[in-house]
């Protein structure tokens, strides 16, 4: 038996599993931030209660059972134990606070979304079908006014309103990704951080890009938003990977 379906008495299990794998995941692809950044999911209707990891813990050692349950309406969340550090709890809550669409939430300062994020023009153009991905489904931040306390969380909130902007390009700051489910936005985060690694490294050649037209971008966006299950076989052989591998990931 895979310890995926080890299931103890513990409410939405099957989300904790999922999100453990995706911090496992991303700790390995060394797009982490040492005991920073945090990933959220909703698990109400409205999601202002969400699962989150606890304060100060390494994405390479989260397991399903340490994640915390936050309500972006409860002040006190701050006050309990292995509650989220207070910019966690601004991002975080202020999104799942404001933005009831985004049910899942994975912010990092992984490498290359960040230098995209600390360039004066931080547009991705379409010069890949990765690039082309995100053609018309990003918002990029132009504001970043410090730590995300309360305020500079809920402004990053408003900045996610429209439901087809998936990605927010945090200057100055990183990455927001947001989605329906911790399949579908950990697979939207991986391809984020490959689409921004190719347009990085296509600038350091210095040589002329080969952009897609608008047509072509935004019909390579679709054709992709609506192939089958990638998210799903994606997020779902990581977690065969992590449990042949013995991980207590899902303990």
């Amino acid at each position: 038996m895979s310890v995926t379906q080890l299931q103890p008495n513990i409410e939405n299990w099957q989300e904790r599993v999922d999100l453990a794998a995706a911090f496992r995941w991303t700790a390995r692809l060394n797009m982490h931030e040492s005991v920073a950044n945090h990933f959220s999911l909703a698990i109400n209707d409205d999601g202002t209660r969400f699962l989150m990891n606890p304060n100060q813990m390494h994405f390479a050692r989260i397991r399903a059972s340490d994640l915390i349950v936050v309500d972006a309406n409860d002040p006190d969340t701050l006050k309990g134990p292995n509650a989220p550090d207070p910019t966690a709890w601004g991002l975080h809550g202020g999104l799942h606070r404001l933005c009831s669409h985004a049910r899942c939430a994975m912010h990092v300062h992984s490498i290359h979304a960040t230098v995209l994020a600390s360039l004066a023009d931080s547009r991705l153009p379409p010069i890949d079908q990765n690039c082309a991905t995100f053609f018309n489904r990003y918002v990029i931040d132009d504001n970043y006014g410090g730590l995300a306390f309360e305020d500079e969380g809920a402004r990053c909130a408003t900045l996610l309103a429209d439901p087809k902007k998936k990605v927010l390009i945090m200057g100055n700051h990183g990455v927001m990704v947001i989605g329906d489910t911790v399949a579908e936005t950990f697979n939207r985060l991986y391809y984020f951080e490959r689409a921004a690694e190719t347009y990085i490294r296509a600038l350091q050649t210095g040589q002329p890009l080969r952009v897609l037209s608008d047509d072509v971008a935004e019909k390579t966006a679709q054709e992709l938003e609506t192939y089958p299950e990638q998210d799903i076989r994606h997020l779902a052989e990581l977690k065969a990977i992590l449990d042949e591998e013995g991980s207590n990931y899902a303990t």
